[in-house]
């Protein structure tokens, strides 16, 4: 009941995610079958290319989606993330059904139905059109079907670059430790798998069946109805890619966790209340992606922490004098990248080293050392971040002399807190001003060998947008020191642990300022 009071109660938002997801599903599949059907009949007229273009198309559908959205980021410019990368991702994905289906229906003709063809005197057009195509066109199907099932699941990933869609609530329940969200994205999404599953597979078995009887009433409507598809799928995906964006818009972004999206909120609605401009939110991507996308002017604000920018950007050795890091980050980024760093907002959102509470009070737990003695018995789980940076595990293990019972299991970092609270792990690298430390009654050992640099959070803005809307960087500008440790911690907590809406916790914070 939970759930349904859910979807009710926030029925608006869940009836725009869902037709996102069926927007990027229909898009992405529909080229598919625009692109791979034709590719499928030509291989069938060269079979000599298939191991080839088959090949090919395996291969692309091995790539991780993650790792195809990070490469398709530089290649397609200001259009590098949201809808159109994951709608060229579910593209790619989709071929190899649909490729290989088609090649194989047409081949499994029977040689002797094109010879009685070609015998009546038919050209390879109409034996095309009038026999292979309408003979093969449920095994054709049975592509589509696969394709569209792995599109329904792979489009929950596309959350992640900010093109919407049901793993928007998936991504935002491990975020926020709700299953009730989890469920408000997965559940949807299996639906319209299985509704999409069902239908194409009736559909293909009415078509056996006339295939079987020698009845052939495809040959009329379905071409007809292809053509309608393709017609309709191309206007809708060229009007959602070149639709003309407002001349005064600022496009905030942030990264996908919910301090982040606290904070991406939090400066665009300062930007509204002070400027008047237009503001578009594009929120929870995830990675580095934020630094991509304003990069290559897909964004052109979102709020970035020193240390995370001196160390793994900028790739210097950590130090831990916060003025100085800073002053170098803020004029490397506008030599290198022709970026300009605001004023501080005022908290420092450093790595925090975690135990449960119970644990750090049966043995006395205090500071990182504490944890030396115990730690070739317990098992870490880190964040992929934490993990891969220089300021990270490599460095902060080597500092406190730390070997674990078996190497840290990596997960994503919302997934972390979880595995600590549930004594699936013993240790993890969480966030310092994270609601879920409270929450889940965590405990924060202290950094008594000061490894760990200074996180600042501080928005990023392009140097265009600081000269083209100066009122933007003194309306930011005028937020700077107004965030402390304690209201960062605060603000996570009212939206990871009491479930209130992002907007209204911002709003309620910008009123009392």
């Amino acid at each position: 009941m939970g759930l349904i009071d859910f979807l009710i109660r926030n029925r608006a938002e869940a009836l725009a995610l869902v037709l996102q997801h069926l927007f990027l599903v229909a898009s992405g599949t529909g080229a598919g079958i625009c692109i791979g059907i034709p590719i499928g009949i030509f291989l069938t007229r060269k079979p000599g290319l298939s191991k080839l273009v088959l090949g090919m198309a395996n291969v692309l559908q091995t790539i991780p989606s993650l790792a195809l959205f990070g490469f398709l980021i530089p290649l397609l410019g200001t259009h590098g993330i949201g809808q159109v990368p994951a709608v060229i991702a579910l593209f790619i994905y989709s071929l190899l059904p649909i490729i290989q289906n088609t090649f194989t229906g047409i081949r499994g003709v029977e040689p002797a139905v094109r010879e009685a063809a070609l015998g009546m005197g038919m050209t390879d057009w109409q034996i095309l059109v009038q026999v292979e195509l309408p003979l093969s066109l449920s095994v054709i199907l049975a592509g589509v079907r696969v394709a569209t099932v792995i599109s329904v699941g792979t489009a929950t990933i596309a959350a992640a670059i900010g093109a919407g869609g049901l793993g928007t609530y998936i991504f935002r329940g491990l975020r926020m430790n709700d299953n009730q969200l989890i469920l408000a994205g997965a559940l949807p999404a299996a639906l319209m798998a299985l509704a999409a599953d069902f239908m194409l597979g009736r559909l293909e078995s009415i078509l056996k069946f006339h295939r079987s009887s020698g009845k052939n009433p495809s040959r009329k409507w379905v071409p007809a109805l292809v053509m309608v598809g393709i017609i309709l799928i191309g206007f809708l995906t060229l009007s959602r890619v070149t639709r003309i964006p407002p001349i005064h818009r600022i496009v905030v972004g942030s990264k996908d966790f919910t301090e982040q999206v606290i904070l991406g909120e939090l400066i665009a609605r300062q930007i509204e209340r002070r400027t008047g401009l237009d503001v578009e939110r594009r929120f929870e991507l995830g990675g580095d992606l934020c630094h991509r996308a304003l990069l290559a002017g897909e964004i052109d604000i979102y709020v970035e922490y020193t240390g995370t920018a001196f160390a793994a950007i900028l790739k210097h050795q950590p130090i831990a004098d916060p003025g100085a890091v800073y002053v170098q980050v803020k004029r490397e980024y506008l030599e290198r990248f022709g970026l300009v760093w605001l004023a501080p907002l005022g908290f420092n959102n450093t790595f925090a080293i975690l135990v449960r509470g119970d644990e750090a009070q049966r043995l006395s737990l205090r500071k990182i050392s504490d944890i030396s003695r115990y730690a070739p018995r317990w098992r870490a789980g880190f964040g992929q971040d934490f993990m891969s940076r220089p300021d990270g595990y490599p460095g902060f293990s080597r500092t406190y002399d730390l070997k674990f019972v078996e190497p840290p299991r990596e997960m994503d970092l919302s997934l972390t807190y979880r595995a600590l609270a549930n004594g699936q792990v013993d240790v993890i690298a969480g966030n310092s001003t994270d609601g879920a430390i409270e929450l889940l009654g965590l405990v924060a050992l202290q950094d008594d060998r000061q490894y760990f640099p200074p996180y600042q959070a501080a928005p990023v803005v392009r140097k265009g947008i600081v000269e083209r809307y100066p009122q933007v960087a003194g309306a930011l500008n005028s937020l700077g020191g107004t965030v402390s440790d304690h209201e960062m911690r605060r603000l996570n907590y009212q939206v990871d642990s009491e479930h209130r809406d992002v907007k209204q916790v911002v709003n309620e914070f910008l009123e009392g300022k």
